[in-house]
């Protein structure tokens, strides 16, 4: 559970993980001043392409990790669809899938301590404030890995409810969905200590 890692290999993961994230935020400016349908739909058709190029499998994992996205899509089609804007509901589903379909490659190809490294480096300049870079990263790298865990998670729970009651599970899956997450991070939390934590924690 300590990543998302794709087991098999691609040529995506022997590219640098800096390389990468960099890339990816290039990507993103340019999504975000898209000035037309054209543009957004060229960058789906790139990251399919990407994912496409990587194999079956990994297009299929990738594919796999959008399904939390699919109630946010939804209510961008119910909302623009009564206001009749449904050309600007289609260009913001585009950006939203394109941009974290990216960020899912990215995850997917790159090993969690590269990743940590990275990002420890980006927090360096927080150090000056007191903070301790190596915690924010490990902070950051830790939601980027679980959320979509704890997604699955909450799914799981919703299809057992479905498959015992007939009632909407609404606010009744709160409480176990937030027991699932806090036995991870009891588990998380063993674990760095049994690596030794961090130098000054205890």
């Amino acid at each position: 559970m300590l990543t998302l890692t794709l087991a098999p290999k691609t040529a995506l993961h022997i590219v640098p993980v800096g390389a990468k994230l960099l890339a990816l935020m290039l990507f993103g400016l340019a999504l975000g001043f898209a000035p037309s349908w054209p543009w957004v739909l060229a960058a789906v058709l790139a990251v399919a392409g990407l994912y496409g190029a990587m194999g079956l499998k990994f297009a299929w994992r990738g594919f796999q990790l959008l399904r939390p996205l699919w109630p946010f899509l939804l209510v961008l089609a119910l909302w623009h669809g009564f206001t009749d804007t449904k050309l600007l509901g289609l260009m913001i589903a585009g950006k939203l899938v394109a941009m974290v379909a990216l960020a899912n490659c990215v995850t997917l190809t790159s090993r969690f301590d590269a990743l940590l490294s990275v990002i420890e480096r980006l927090f360096t300049p927080f150090k000056k404030l007191g903070f301790s870079p190596e915690i924010l990263a490990l902070t950051l790298a830790l939601v980027v890995r679980f959320t979509p865990v704890l997604l699955d998670k909450a799914a799981i729970l919703r299809q057992a409810w479905r498959a015992r009651s007939n009632k909407r599970p609404s606010w009744r899956l709160i409480l176990p969905i937030s027991l699932a997450a806090l036995d991870d991070a009891d588990h998380i939390a063993m674990a760095l200590r049994a690596r030794g934590g961090f130098k000054g924690q205890d």
